[in-house]
């Protein structure tokens, strides 16, 4: 592996900032942007949030490390200070907002399966009834 004098000449700088800013920000287009959208769509969407959170982690990781080795003071500012607490937020942000997604689509089937549930239990009592009147 050779020796990189700032981790902002890296491809998985670059990587790190594609997947950290134009992944999720498309996601939420397509949230917003769609009129009728699948519950399976929904809940997909919001796995892909979180796992882009967690990816994030990794890569910020990564980066404060080869960001300690690397010649360069501009790297040591951002990834290996405490400047680097603040760019945790971001990958924070996208869990919270996923989770929250997650949680909508489960409360929102779950409700649903109460109601149908409701009903049979309704269904079986009056035709139960009918029966015994019979």
């Amino acid at each position: 592996m050779t020796l990189s004098y700032s981790v902002f000449t890296e491809v998985r700088f670059w990587l790190m900032v594609g997947i950290s800013l134009v992944l999720p920000f498309g996601i939420y287009g397509v949230l917003i942007g769609k009129r009728a959208i699948s519950r399976m769509t929904v809940l997909v969407l919001g796995f892909s949030l979180v796992a882009i959170a967690g990816l994030d982690v990794f890569f910020l990781q990564r980066l404060a490390t080869a960001a300690a080795v690397t010649p360069s003071l501009n790297d040591d500012v951002l990834f290996a200070s405490e400047i680097r607490v603040a760019l945790y937020l971001l990958p924070a942000l996208f869990a919270g907002l996923g989770i929250n997604v997650i949680s909508h689509v489960l409360t929102t089937h779950l409700a649903a399966a109460e109601k149908r549930f409701a009903e049979q239990r309704r269904g079986a009592r009056a035709l139960s009834e009918m029966r015994r009147a019979a």
